[in-house]
């Protein structure tokens, strides 16, 4: 099913263009989809993981101790958000913070033992969040929608 995006502007006078549809406008079907997955997630992810949480878990996980910032640019934060994400964490007692060997002036971020079972152990369910919100496409479609997405970003 092709789906035809109109992008008319409004008219001359100010009133809106009657082939105007908001449920046909990209960002209203991103939003729904957001808020489908976002329900999913909700539904399927392990220990009360917020997406931003299971994120910088996921991040540390697959890639070890790294520097606040540079955590907050691979999970896409700011640097307010990914600094109260990884306070969250800690207080959760499922990462911690120690001194960079290499510079003294930073702190790098890594998994405790918890942080570490908590990951390995929320992954599979992530995976399979995603197989659910990808579900009603097929393969050739999933690939398609992820490269499209992807080009968008």
């Amino acid at each position: 099913m092709a789906l035809l995006l109109k992008t008319t502007p409004p008219t001359p006078t100010g009133s809106p263009s009657s082939d105007y549809r908001l449920e046909e406008q990209i960002g209203f079907i991103l939003r729904l989809v957001s808020q489908r997955h976002t329900g999913i997630f909700a539904d399927t992810i392990v220990d009360s993981l917020t997406p931003t949480r299971f994120a910088v878990l996921a991040k540390l996980y697959e890639n070890g101790a790294m520097s606040q910032n540079r955590l907050g640019r691979q999970t896409a934060m700011d640097g307010a958000t990914i600094k109260g994400v990884v306070d969250r964490l800690r207080d959760r007692g499922l990462v911690h913070t120690r001194p960079d060997p290499g510079d003294a002036r930073r702190h790098l971020v890594e998994l405790t033992d918890a942080g570490q079972g908590t990951a390995s152990r929320a992954i599979p369910h992530a995976m399979e969040i995603t197989e659910k919100t990808l579900a009603p496409l097929g393969a050739k479609e999933r690939t398609i929608l992820l490269d499209l997405l992807s080009k968008l970003r």
